[in-house]
């Protein structure tokens, strides 16, 4: 206990001394904020402490112990600002022993097709359109995922992620980063509890830029020539509780989550100088476990004297061993940019 107690200490002065020397912004890999999977998008994302499948990998690493086949895939597409980026997700998991999981899952988020104009006009000022290329800018992560039931205590569910991002802008800047999440699960009479510690030491990218390609076009423009530097991704934590009813042929799965970030006051429900808090509630009813329909209520916010919310549905249905699920985020089109239909496939099997 005391080595464990000092590992963390360390870890976190080493954090602290990093960030001291490396920009942390407030919003940094936001793409690994958005969510994967259809069921949990049309619960707006309380996934936490009732996540029971593959994507267990992305929200909460303990939750792959709950898998009851021997292996289980998943994958996942949406678009959005209308089509302009598109969002994938691949996942897999398989035990490896009695006690222990393994996942792996996949992320990405891009925009492809955008048009390189620089050399649109030719050295005699005349357009020339034959001169324009096309780039993508694009977010990866990669994601190893290992779960562990806790033999001391019965119900506890332990996990860890170790994460590697890549982020991409065509020939111009790209950024390797890496990081940890921490995940536990607990179940008590019929209670689902999880916590999350998302970039627990925090996730450093280290950017790289070709300053020469852009040099000429960001001074006669008058804006910054982008440097090499660091930037950090800071610690969250993530709580979620939730309980299943049976009521006739019907389950019944309210649940929420919070979403605990500590770089000062954000616009969310639950705010104070130094801690934010961003409840998420989500409601899945089920017929015998067959069709499924769900709801959702995230970012709350205040926005112009008053509140808003963003609203999300979805319904799934399950054959044997064979899951397909729709959400559809923002329902009610509260920011227009981000509406988006969102499909996932989910398949487990033993051989």
């Amino acid at each position: 206990m005391l080595k464990r107690i000092l590992f963390i200490v360390s870890l976190f002065f080493v954090v602290k001394e990093a960030n001291s020397q490396a920009t942390s912004p407030k919003y940094s890999n936001e793409f690994l904020n958005l969510g994967i999977g259809a069921r949990s998008l049309g619960m707006g994302g309380t996934q936490v402490g009732i996540v029971k499948d593959v994507t267990a990998g992305y929200w909460n690493p303990a939750g792959l112990l709950n898998i009851k086949n021997k292996y289980e895939v998943a994958a996942m597409h949406a678009e959005y600002f209308a089509g302009i980026a598109k969002y994938d997700y691949l996942g897999f998991a398989t035990p490896v022993d009695s006690t222990s999981h393994i996942g792996f899952s996949i992320i990405r988020f891009g925009v492809d097709d955008i048009p390189d104009t620089r050399y649109l006009y030719d050295a005699n000022g005349v357009i020339n359109y034959d001169n324009i290329s096309f780039f993508s800018a694009a977010d990866y992560a990669f994601l190893i995922s290992y779960a562990k039931k806790d033999l001391l205590l019965p119900g506890l569910k332990l996990g860890a992620n170790f994460k590697v991002v890549h982020r991409v802008v065509g020939s111009f800047a790209n950024a390797w980063g890496f990081g940890l999440d921490v995940g536990a699960q607990y179940e008590f009479k019929g209670w689902m509890i999880g916590v999350m510690g998302r970039d627990i030491t925090g996730t450093f990218n280290a950017w790289s830029h070709n300053s020469e390609m852009v040099k000429d076009v960001y001074s006669a423009t008058g804006n910054v020539i982008p440097e090499n530097s660091i930037e950090v991704t800071l610690p969250k934590f993530l709580i979620g509780v939730g309980k299943e009813f049976k009521v006739w042929k019907f389950g019944i799965l309210p649940a929420v989550d919070f979403n605990v970030t500590f770089d000062g006051k954000r616009n969310v429900l639950l705010k104070s100088e130094v801690v934010s808090a961003d409840p998420v509630m989500g409601l899945e009813v089920d017929y015998q476990k067959f069709i499924f329909l769900r709801g959702g209520v995230k970012n709350i916010q205040e926005v112009d004297n008053r509140t808003t919310y963003e609203p999300n549905f979805g319904v799934g249905v399950k054959i044997k061993d064979f899951q397909i699920d729709y959400a559809m985020t923002d329902v009610g089109d509260v920011s227009q940019s981000l509406y988006s239909h969102v499909f996932s496939l989910r398949y487990g099997f033993s051989k």
